[in-house]
């Protein structure tokens, strides 16, 4: 008898011990139903001890799933994540676990083919039968009704062998990428690169590259001869690319099909759940071999991840805020460092973590300086708006406008770029003054003049705009106060009455489809002028852009962020980084009131690296990321005495260490989210101090009430 751990897909803190029969053959990995008290609950074996003397007072394994075991590097990676992100092992499970259909064989449908041989006696509508059938092999029913004729033709057919039945499965194999393909001319500086990158994948084991380029250089198809190599290497190798948004990864598929002769795999939180049966499936068995997703994609079983590539590393998207908290890019290296295999960090305007790394050294650093063929980095130009301001109630500054009409006079596109969905970020009353808010957050509803709802981006709830205000009385007293990118587009519908002027943002955007299909129309030059939020920033390429207006980018300067300055640099000179990518020259408008801030005069001399050793000059003195880290507690209750008493407890259980100090608690700036009241801590330590030891060690301190939260984020990313 054999004792055998399993870690089940729970918040539990380690696996639980069964017995299983040694005939069984059970191996860490495999997938098994077993008792939690009175439910059966699937889980993964941990670990298993042959003829153990103690198993037969365990409780029993009760079956044996077929399923593609969990190779051992994932169990690895769970296993320190779990440590690193001070999460109970079984959330981690949880998230490499995500389709247990995809354990079973694949469902099967029958179809209806020719088997070569004619029939004894050939009617007219057996012919339409047999005519049809060589086309396409399809279900009797819907054979019968293209050849326009009943199923008993069909049966018939059948039953004289002229035609047979197949099993299909439902969930087919990926096609495999054809090596044989070549990618697209490359300059001599993406060769340079793309050479430097091949050869640090033929050396094999862990490495890390930073592939920095300036927007338009063309480092995705240098990455693409990467992924190349490393899937010629290895008849069974995996490349994995993750990309930061889900449009992003719509608008890369025909670049990585055009490279491959096949659609990568996908793997994102929009592809329906037969296609997350099929992509599980086919990845945790290796014969997916190119993977293109979203953050989450990091944690499914791969058994031969060769080479991870991140695309717009920088990009804020990668950090999971909810439910496991993760930065994507970094457990990526971590991933790529216990499973010996290569990571390329790709990105225009790098984080600070990965520029510090590249230039310690301690990451390779490979560079792209020039933009593709003849097309040249954008002129950048700074409005003030204390000089320039626009009319009275309204956000564009006449230079603006000004440079959106010549672009539109050319026959080119111009974009505006406003970070904020909907018509407002704050509807008030004129009458007294009450701010509309989301009822169990602190948090200001958005006008969506499109729908006519108030709307809060933080939770989700929704309401229609109240003809009256609920504090006052007052009939239609509201007034809407900002701008968002449906009030921009009002505002530039004003001024350019016959333009073609669409949103895109992720409410006019809400799929893949939808993304392609406004792509599509901005290639194709069916749009004049586009208004969009960040998502209009990452990785798309539109060849007759030249006009980029920044209508606001003060925007994510405000709130006392750590990253406010590498951030605004990051999303704005990618903004800016839109126009021109062609042969036509771009330019770019950017609106401040704080000309002078040191982001601002980086932007308009497009002095990159003068910007950042300023931020990690300012960084290393501070001790803060990358040269120290940070943590943040979150302690929140349905209550707010009970929020407060249970953060003062906290902060007296705190251990003392050396070389870390402890802020804190305070109330977090959105003091409440769905109707939970929040307490914050904040953590900095030195480098060489473990703060997952220290976070679980305090939370091991501790006994909180039953209705009161902790939540740990290791490297926050946010400070809400």
């Amino acid at each position: 008898m054999d004792k055998v751990a399993v870690l089940f897909p729970l918040p539990l803190p380690e696996p639980f011990d069964y017995r299983a029969a040694t005939s069984l053959g059970l191996q860490p990995g495999m997938h098994v139903i077993a008792p939690i008290g009175s439910r059966l609950v699937r889980g993964v074996v941990w670990s298993v001890e042959r003829e153990h003397p103690g198993a037969a007072n365990l409780k029993a394994i009760e079956e044996v799933l077929p399923g593609s075991p969990v190779p051992e590097m994932s169990r690895a990676f769970i296993d320190w994540a779990a440590k690193y992100l001070v999460r109970p092992p079984g959330d981690l499970v949880r998230m490499v676990v995500r389709s247990p259909e995809a354990l079973f064989p694949p469902p099967t449908h029958t179809v209806i083919a020719p088997t070569g041989e004619p029939p004894p006696k050939l009617t007219e509508a057996r012919k339409r039968v047999m005519e049809e059938a060589a086309k396409e092999h399809v279900s009797a029913a819907e054979l019968a009704r293209r050849a326009e004729t009943s199923s008993a033709v069909v049966k018939g057919l059948v039953d004289c062998g002229a035609l047979t039945k197949l099993e299909i499965s439902e969930d087919p194999p990926f096609p495999p990428p054809d090596l044989s393909l070549s990618g697209k001319a490359l300059s001599g500086l993406q060769q340079a690169a793309a050479d430097e990158m091949c050869a640090t994948v033929r050396a094999g084991g862990f490495h890390v590259a930073l592939l920095d380029g300036v927007t338009g250089s063309g480092k995705t198809e240098v990455y693409l001869e990467a992924a190349a190599e490393a899937l010629k290497l290895d008849s069974t190798a995996q490349v994995l690319v993750l990309l930061p948004e889900i449009a992003l990864t719509q608008a890369a598929m025909s670049r990585f099909n055009a490279r491959f002769g096949v659609t990568p795999v996908e793997w994102h939180s929009a592809i329906p759940q037969k296609a997350r049966r099929r992509a599980w499936r086919e990845i945790a068995a290796g014969r997916a071999r190119l993977v293109v997703g979203a953050r989450s994609a990091l944690f499914l079983p791969y058994p031969n991840l060769k080479l991870i590539v991140i695309d717009e590393e920088h990009d804020s998207s990668y950090k999971q805020e909810e439910g496991v908290i993760y930065q994507a890019r970094d457990l990526a290296v971590a991933r790529a460092k216990l499973g010996d295999c290569m990571v390329i960090l790709a990105s225009a305007t790098p984080s600070l973590e990965t520029l510090v790394n590249a230039q310690s050294g301690r990451y390779a650093h490979v560079k792209l300086p020039a933009r593709h063929g003849t097309a040249e980095l954008p002129d950048v130009e700074l409005v003030d708006l204390k000089i320039d301001a626009p009319e009275k109630g309204r956000w564009l500054s006449p230079k603006l406008i000004k440079g959106a009409a010549e672009a539109l006079l050319r026959g080119e596109q111009s974009l505006f770029y406003m970070n904020r969905r909907g018509y407002a970020p704050l509807t008030l009353c004129k009458g007294c003054g009450h701010r509309m808010r989301s009822p169990d957050s602190d948090s200001w509803l958005v006008e969506h003049r499109y729908s006519g709802r108030l709307v809060c981006h933080l939770t989700g709830f929704s309401m229609p705009k109240p003809k009256e205000c609920p504090e006052c009385l007052a009939p239609d007293s509201f007034t809407s106060i900002g701008p968002g990118v449906e009030r921009i587009e009002e505002e530039v519908r004003y001024f350019f009455p016959n333009a073609r002027i669409e949103i895109f943002s992720s409410d006019t955007t809400p799929n893949g489809d939808a993304v392609r299909e406004l792509v599509a129309r901005m290639e194709t030059n069916e749009i004049d002028i586009l208004i969009g939020t960040q998502i209009v920033a990452k990785g798309h390429n539109f060849p007759n852009l030249t006009f980029v207006g920044v209508v606001d980018a003060d925007l994510g300067l405000k709130g006392g962020d750590l990253r406010a300055g590498e951030r605004t640099y990051q999303l704005v000179s990618q903004v800016a980084g839109r126009a021109g990518r062609h042969e036509k020259k771009g330019r770019a408008l950017i609106q401040t009131y704080a000309p002078h801030e040191p982001v601002m005069q980086a932007l308009l001399a497009q002095d990159r690296d003068a910007f950042f050793a300023a931020e990690i000059a300012e960084r290393e003195a501070a001790g803060m990321p990358p040269y120290g880290r940070l943590a943040a507690v979150i302690v929140s209750a349905p209550d707010e005495l009970l929020a407060n008493d249970a953060a003062k407890l906290m902060g007296e259980k705190a251990p003392v260490v050396e070389g870390l100090d402890l802020w804190g608690p305070a109330p977090a700036p959105l003091s409440v989210i769905r109707g939970m009241h929040r307490r914050r801590f904040l953590i900095r330590a030195n480098r060489g101090v473990d703060v997952s030891a220290f976070l679980a060690a305090w939370a091991g301190r501790v006994k909180l009430h039953s209705a009161v939260r902790v939540q740990i984020d290791v490297d926050p990313y946010s400070f809400l």
